[in-house]
């Protein structure tokens, strides 16, 4: 195993625990380790520090696995990380939802792996060169510990680019999942696209959100921006809200959406859905003076780094800007973003800058998160992505 040496001063952060070392701290790698090699960690007096695997082509040069010189990160030691983090799931898997995020890459201790259930299959993600060495032991772990009948490969092909991964997608075990595969999460069923479907398939880390909303939505009307397959409004039309209009820009998402509403049995009538994009819609419902009671935006990742901070912030200003031009007075606007460079202070301020420029009065009511399946770790702030406000409008 090769030694790899920081200069001086950049051990603090690896004694925080925070698994990250950045390729400008190091001072001193003692060989050619290959990327996705396990390294031992030093300080510049020689003491260990911290196991990790190291990779040359990212700006994240060793992510660590183990603080413990003992406790050697070999195959024992990833089944059992592997089973911690499948098993601290069991209790949100019932009869009521047989979907959820499995493994969460860093915060489960796992850097550079996703893994998601949908009822009998997973779809995994691996990002990282070390994720790549040890693919095989994973997928006989995960095949052990939930009986999948098929592992998919939806890894994000930007994050394998950054490193220095080939871009990869299809079966990794067992049988290919259908073009539907049927889940349920809160006693509804959705149709989930594995294979095609955006990311891994389906968005779990709203699922707490979108029971929260739904106490909110009876005989209202409702507009779901950036629907995807209809999760907010598939919750809204079983709370009892008059009417949803669901705005997407992808054609299988609202193809998909359609058919989890038949899928439900839900009153076709209380439904419409619309493919175009988000913006030009508000803009068009606004010129139509078209309003609603509540207002959904669950945009995409607008800002992927910090440097597009200020980009970003200029577009979530004005998608809520849009957002409250179109919702009754004292409406409700539940706004979110999933970009982990902007945090909920930087978020409350571009709400309180789109609110200034739509001539409208805010009250923060309820601040939303991520569930329990995307946990935390307090060593590791940059797992904390989701973030969101359920807003009253004047």
């Amino acid at each position: 195993m090769i030694d790899i040496i920081l200069n001086k001063g950049k051990e603090k952060a690896v004694l925080q625990k925070h698994p990250w070392v950045f390729s400008g701290a190091l001072a001193q790698i003692k060989g050619k380790p290959a990327n996705g090699d396990l390294v031992k960690v030093f300080d510049t007096k020689n003491t260990f520090l911290a196991y990790g695997y190291y990779n040359a082509e990212s700006r994240v040069a060793v992510r660590l696995l183990s603080w413990d010189e003992n406790e050697i990160p070999d195959e024992n030691w990833w089944r059992m990380r592997l089973q911690n983090a499948v098993n601290a799931r069991q209790s949100l898997l019932t009869k009521e939802t047989n979907t959820c995020r499995l493994i969460f890459s860093e915060s489960d201790y796992l850097p550079g792996l996703i893994a998601d259930k949908y009822g009998d299959y997973l779809s995994l993600q691996v990002l990282t060169s070390g994720i790549e060495n040890i693919k095989p032991i994973i997928l006989d772990e995960l095949q052990k510990l939930t009986g999948a009948k098929g592992i998919f490969d939806k890894s994000d092909e930007k994050a394998r680019a950054h490193d220095g991964l080939q871009e990869t997608e299809g079966l990794l075990w067992g049988s290919l999942p259908p073009d539907f595969v049927e889940v349920k999460e809160n006693g509804i069923k959705y149709h989930i696209n594995i294979r095609e479907g955006q990311k891994s398939g389906f968005y779990c880390d709203q699922r707490d959100n979108r029971k929260f909303l739904a106490t909110y939505v009876k005989e209202k009307k409702v507009l779901d921006c950036f629907s995807y397959s209809g999760g907010f409004g598939l919750n809204a039309l079983k709370a009892g809200a008059s009417k949803v209009v669901s705005v997407d820009s992808s054609a299988l998402a609202i193809d998909t959406l359609r058919k989890n509403i038949e899928l439900n049995k839900f009153d076709q009538s209380k439904s419409e859905a619309i493919q175009n994009d988000v913006n030009k819609q508000l803009r068009l419902f606004k010129e139509q003076e078209e309003k609603f009671d509540i207002v959904i935006l669950d945009p995409p990742k607008y800002a992927p780094s910090r440097s597009a901070l200020v980009k970003a912030s200029r577009a979530y200003k004005d998608l809520n800007r849009l957002g409250m031009s179109v919702l009754e007075r004292g409406g409700l606007l539940a706004t979110f973003s999933c970009s982990g460079a902007v945090d909920i202070d930087t978020f409350k301020q571009i709400i309180a800058w789109a609110a200034l420029d739509a001539g409208k009065e805010v009250q923060i009511i309820h601040q939303f998160s991520q569930p329990e399946d995307h946990p935390i770790r307090i060593s590791f702030p940059e797992g904390e992505y989701l973030k969101g406000l359920l807003c009253r409008v004047y």
